[in-house]
């Protein structure tokens, strides 16, 4: 007799209707988005958590500053700063500037002490499907063992990852068995907001 699994065939309506949302998205390969961001274009997100260091100014030093909902920081003296969407060092010079007006020749320094705006999500045929922080530069195949690998059902040739590149979707494909197998080359690293569903 022929079992039904409702699981699976739940899912696989879903993956068409979440796929023929981004129909009109580009199709590329793995390889070709194997490109690491630099921390310089790093931008501060909600739920950061950021190191404000002002030399010589014990006062206007913080370890732990933590960018709030509304996108914005509290910094004594200059009030709410906005740091969403800003680098680090694009925060650092609005700072100098504020405090300027209170101190000599500010020295300021802005370390990303936690990302916590940076997260990626894994759907679909995974023992741990869920929402996962991006905490340091991890590979699709390390995302894999974090989301403790595939279920019996999985399909690991069809597997596809959805990224939003210079404000557009991309639809990536990936094989892990290529990957296993030596294709190193198509162990992609992940970025903020990927998407991988596994069939």
């Amino acid at each position: 007799m022929l079992k039904f699994n409702f699981t699976k065939c739940f899912f696989c309506t879903f993956f068409i209707l979440f796929a023929t949302y981004f129909c009109l998205a580009g199709t590329v390969n793995a390889a070709e988005n194997n490109e690491a961001p630099t921390d310089g274009d790093y931008k501060i997100g909600v739920g950061d958590v950021l190191q404000v260091t002002t030399w010589k100014e014990e006062d206007l030093t913080f370890e732990k500053v933590f960018v709030r909902n509304d996108g914005k920081i509290t910094i004594p003296l200059l009030d709410d700063i906005q740091a969403e969407g800003r680098t680090t060092m694009e925060l650092k010079k609005v700072i100098e500037t504020g405090l300027a007006e209170f101190v000599e020749a500010p020295t300021v320094t802005v370390v990303l002490a936690s990302p916590g705006s940076q997260r990626y999500y894994i759907l679909g045929e995974v023992v741990g499907v869920g929402e996962y922080p991006l905490i340091k530069k991890l590979t699709v195949v390390q995302a894999f063992a974090l989301a403790k690998g595939f279920t019996e059902w999985a399909s690991k040739d069809e597997i596809i990852l959805y990224r939003r590149v210079k404000g557009k979707e991309q639809m990536i494909k990936i094989d892990y068995d290529d990957i296993t197998d030596g294709e190193l080359g198509n162990d992609i690293q992940l970025k903020a907001d990927d998407i991988i569903i596994v069939p």
